[in-house]
């Protein structure tokens, strides 16, 4: 004889409901540590190539404004100090001439050789600048070309622990459902246990939809709205397996409390339902023998 009972003929205890909560939760600490974990192992298998500075040419492009750029830093002091320098050789020139002193005539030589100085270093700064600018339109898009490949590597990786972890948080939910429905199919009172794993699952999709929510970046912003949408179907999807289950068991259930197993009105003996009217006995495919409507065995010869 079978000792399995009906889940709903018992109802399900705090103790049980409490130890489904803890379940969730214990489930919920591995679960997130694994949702981690793949984003650390992506980090550490697959490190993006940042090393990456273009080809030669491109190299030589950057190297070339790099240099262009520090000459004209050096011209631009040497400008700076030739200039400072006239200041105070035409100063000096200028109080000897007024004073007639005799040290006027060099004074003004070292003046006139200042001033040729500081015109050199103009002109040094000049073409400095002219330099850079030369540079500057292949530097440029050496540098742009470079970023974007180093980009584009970061956001290959980026892309690989998305997936994986979409992948990770999709499994526990069909899991949880599939566990979900075979516990209820079967009659078994572990049936708490499919909840919590499915609590759990649900939990872990909002946390990544949360992960990523925060850390928003295109294109994956669209991974919490095809993780709702996997969702939403997945339970919509039990929910209707669950009320076929329920329709398919309902009518044993009725009979069971001598009630019509098409709309639930009392029969008690009588052998058509005061409610509706229909038929609640019926003859035994085996024996013949009237057979209440929706009940699993006969109660004449015990076939099914």
């Amino acid at each position: 004889m079978s000792t399995r009972v009906d889940v709903e003929e018992i109802q399900t205890t705090n103790g049980e409901k409490l130890l489904s909560l803890v379940l969730a939760l214990f489930l919920l600490i591995g679960g997130i540590w694994v949702y981690v974990k793949i984003g650390d192992a992506v980090k550490t298998t697959s490190p993006p190539d940042i090393s990456y500075r273009g080809t030669s040419a491109e190299q030589a492009a950057v190297d070339e404004l790099r240099s262009a750029e520090g000459q004209l830093s050096r011209a631009q002091v040497a400008a700076a100090n030739a200039r400072d320098n006239l200041e105070l050789k035409g100063e000096a020139y200028r109080t000897a001439l007024e004073a007639h002193r005799a040290e006027a005539r060099r004074l003004g030589v070292a003046y006139d050789s200042a001033r040729k100085r500081h015109a050199r270093a103009r002109q040094d700064v000049l073409e400095a600048q002219v330099a850079v600018a030369r540079a500057q339109p292949a530097a440029t898009s050496a540098e742009r070309h470079v970023a974007q490949v180093q980009s584009g590597r970061v956001h290959k990786r980026e892309l690989l622990a998305f997936a994986l972890r979409l992948a990770w948080v999709l499994a526990n939910l069909l899991f949880g459902y599939w566990l979900l429905a075979r516990l209820r199919r079967q009659g078994s009172r572990y049936y708490p246990v499919g909840i919590a794993f499915v609590g759990y699952a649900a939990v872990l999709a909002f946390v990544m939809a949360t992960d990523y929510l925060t850390d928003y970046f295109d294109p994956l912003d669209l991974g919490p709205f095809v993780l709702s949408i996997a969702g939403i179907v997945l339970t919509l999807l039990a929910f209707v397996a669950l009320q076929r289950y329920l329709a398919k068991r309902l009518p044993g259930r009725r009979v069971r409390r001598r009630e019509c197993p098409f709309c639930g009105y009392p029969v008690r003996d009588n052998a058509h339902c005061e409610g509706c009217g229909r038929d609640v006995l019926a003859p035994c495919a085996r024996c013949d023998q009237p057979r209440r409507v929706g009940a699993s065995h006969c109660g004449a010869c015990g076939a099914a």
